[in-house]
């Protein structure tokens, strides 16, 4: 026997569901052609359904950029989390995530620094591309309480992600913690 309750969950359920299939969508056509390549028609076209239902859920352009962007982000801040939560070498485990771009993390990494990049054009999607940075910014107080060396780390760590999707090999977590870690070290 159905009730209407279970019918309000299970229409609630497919508009998750079609909202994530969107912007999966999306988020393979950054990956694949770069944040100018999006569209709600090109979306529509990837995801297999119609313009329409892309406007139904997003109805601007930056409302589809915001949740493809927060998608990736709150990946990230989970991780992150974790690291200052659970682990006893938070700076080791940024490293790693931080080396996971050359390899299998390295299509949503791509399409996060995509994104983010774009965010100086778009303001609508500065707070969600700030995530990544305040989120390393957090790990790094864990190590110190100088802001100055914590905005080290969070630039190293943009400069480090962007130069291991700019390379074509993998990329070395010790080496990365060594790096990060000498500059926490500079000032001591």
């Amino acid at each position: 026997m159905s009730t209407d309750q279970d019918t309000v969950d299970g229409r609630k359920l497919r508009g998750r569901r079609r909202r994530a299939q969107i912007i999966e969508a999306t988020l393979e056509i950054v990956r694949r052609d770069g944040a100018t390549g999006v569209t709600h028609r090109t979306v529509a076209k990837e995801a297999g359904i119609t313009t329409s239902l892309t406007l139904y859920y997003f109805a601007t352009m930056d409302d589809l950029l915001i949740a493809a962007l927060t998608s990736v982000t709150e990946a990230y801040t989970h991780r992150i989390r974790q690291l200052i939560d659970t682990d006893d070498d938070p700076l080791g485990g940024l490293s790693e995530l931080i080396a996971e771009s050359a390899g299998p993390g390295r299509e949503r990494a791509l399409a996060e620094r995509e994104l983010s990049t774009l965010a100086a054009r778009r303001p609508a999607l500065r707070p969600v591309a700030r995530r990544w940075r305040d989120n390393v910014a957090e790990l790094a107080r864990t190590q110190t309480d100088d802001p100055d060396l914590i905005e080290a780390v969070v630039a190293l760590s943009d400069g480090l992600c962007t130069a291991i999707l700019l390379n074509d090999h993998e990329a070395d977590p010790d080496h990365i913690r060594a790096v990060l870690s000498k500059a926490l070290l500079s000032s001591r």
